[in-house]
């Protein structure tokens, strides 16, 4: 386990890339999160490894990406703060209703975050979609459900985060990493 590895996890439109932007901007080490780069990558390249098409390759492309980041992170001293983390693929399955593969789930097991894992709770005023988040207000409250549920049933201990300004959030991230 990584204890200095802290993964903000919850549905799409929550506020958790404006987050990981602030906490970035004041010094903090952060990872972006996988499944926008794939997105982006797969549309410039005409691949079909996306949420609206090949949803297994976009998984398996997400789970590369991932625990790349989780070894580079390895050499950084310090918290560092993932948007998402490997058990979001696992939960990104369930919500498709695809099963699980035995190696996402090994992997999920294996690379480790900090015990507490900070939940974005659905937040209908600052949700929004855009070319890659296509998600419907239903589809984000259900995938907040589904990351809660995913990472409780890993052992991981959820601490929801206050709906309020960037900069109060990101207050309070940086109180519940120096704990």
């Amino acid at each position: 386990m990584s204890d200095h590895f802290f993964v903000v996890t919850g549905g799409p439109g929550a506020g958790k890339t404006s987050l990981i932007t602030e906490l970035a901007r004041r010094g903090l080490h952060t990872i972006p999160e996988s499944g926008r780069a794939v997105i982006r990558e797969e549309m410039a390249s005409g691949g079909d490894a996306l949420p609206w098409g090949n949803r297994m390759a976009y998984a398996e492309r997400m789970l590369e990406r991932d625990l790349r980041a989780y070894e580079d992170a390895q050499a950084l001293s310090g918290p560092v703060i993932f948007d998402r983390g490997i058990p979001d693929i696992m939960g990104y399955l369930t919500l498709c209703g695809l099963p699980v593969p035995p190696h996402v789930a090994a992997t999920a097991k294996a690379a480790r975050y900090n015990a507490r894992v900070l939940l974005a709770p659905y937040w209908n005023e600052i949700f929004t979609q855009d070319t890659e988040r296509t998600q419907t207000r239903t589809e984000a409250e259900a995938t907040c459900a589904v990351m809660r549920k995913t990472y409780i049933a890993l052992g991981y201990e959820i601490t929801e985060l206050p709906r309020t300004d960037i900069a109060s959030r990101a207050d309070f991230v940086s109180v519940q990493i120096a704990l």
